[in-house]
């Protein structure tokens, strides 16, 4: 994958026509309803390990990296119904060095989040988020593509002992008192530690909070809200039960230097109720009518005969969704505790 020459490559999709299965009934939170999904196809060797994702504000363009150190563009299009209908002007690339040149080693290539930092997807900038290698580099990005990088963020003290439970996460507050900082967060609690951490970029210093750990689930991404919340997903895998996945909502007032975190769960669901996959990837975005839309990706691993790429898409309403097949979810509230 290293030093992907920038290509046009073509992607097919198939309607995904239900998200719970046949006798299924993952949790929804009333707020939430289902739109619509797709299941991505490519015969390009380098389509796959989608692991972030950034949407335009309107929905109809997309920015993604892969594991693998690709970065994708192209634009989202919709049905009559505003479901997710296929994508189109699908343009792949590899990431580079500060020098221009390629990431040579998988070690370096292994980008898992990607969040807008200024401007739009046309022309602007994104903060991509490195695991393995553990770093935050700001990239240009325009029409043809992200460039090489301008610069890399100075990192928590933390990162040293991340290993593979790096930065896994990232969002750029879109409200609240701290807007336009940004937030990352690790995939998994540090060795020796019950609470996941996250961290806050102010005047270019990253300052710690903490979010409570509930049921052993991975923090695979992020995006904010218009009030300064964060919305997280999550996933569990274990041979034992499978696959699992998750939506939580934090409250803005817990993100800030030495906070604790809190929330609520909006979605719970797993591979035998519902149709996912492993969802990596997070967007919010606006449709016409201004409700807000939650799009998931997931990471196929490069297996495609055991694994796929789904995109899926929910509405998140300030009130209960009237065709929301779903039950409340309880608070998930835990005491403060020390970053």
């Amino acid at each position: 994958m290293a030093g992907v020459a920038a290509q046009e490559i073509e992607v097919h999709a198939r309607p995904i026509a239900s998200f719970a299965r046949s006798g299924g009934a993952p949790l929804l939170h009333r707020r939430l309803a289902w739109r619509g999904g797709l299941v991505l196809t490519s015969t390009s060797p380098h389509f796959g390990g989608w692991s972030g994702l950034t949407l335009s504000r309107d929905g109809k363009h997309f920015v993604a990296v892969s594991d693998a150190g690709v970065w994708m563009t192209g634009a989202l299009a919709y049905d009559d119904d505003s479901r997710p209908q296929g994508l189109s002007g699908v343009r792949i690339g590899g990431l580079r060095t500060l020098k221009g040149g390629p990431l040579t080693r998988m070690r370096d290539r292994d980008a898992e989040a990607i969040t807008l930092a200024g401007g739009t997807l046309a022309k602007g900038t994104v903060y991509i988020a490195f695991e393995q290698a553990d770093r935050i580099g700001v990239f240009p990005l325009d029409r043809n593509g992200i460039g090489r990088p301008t610069s890399y963020l100075k990192m928590p003290e933390e990162a040293a002992r991340m290993r593979l439970d790096g930065i896994e996460a990232l969002a750029v507050l879109a409200g609240g008192p701290r807007r336009g900082a940004l937030v990352a967060f690790a995939e998994n609690p540090l060795r020796g530690e019950k609470v996941h951490r996250g961290w806050i970029w102010l005047s270019g210093v990253p300052r710690g909070f903490t979010i409570p750990d509930l049921g052993g689930y991975s923090i695979t991404d992020a995006a904010s809200l218009p009030d300064g919340s964060v919305l997280l997903v999550e996933r569990r895998f274990r041979w034992t039960e499978g696959l699992k996945i998750r939506l939580r909502l934090l409250d803005a007032v817990g993100i800030k230097p030495g906070g604790a975190a809190t929330g609520e769960i909006l979605l719970e669901a797993t591979n035998a109720n519902a149709d996912i996959d492993n969802l990596e990837a997070l967007a919010i975005s606006e449709d016409e009518h201004g409700e807000t839309v939650i799009t998931l990706m997931s990471d196929d691993n490069f297996n495609r005969f055991l694994q796929r790429t789904m995109l899926l898409q929910f509405t998140l309403s300030d009130e209960p969704a009237t065709e929301a097949a779903a039950t409340d979810l309880p608070k998930a509230r835990s005491a403060p505790s020390k970053p």
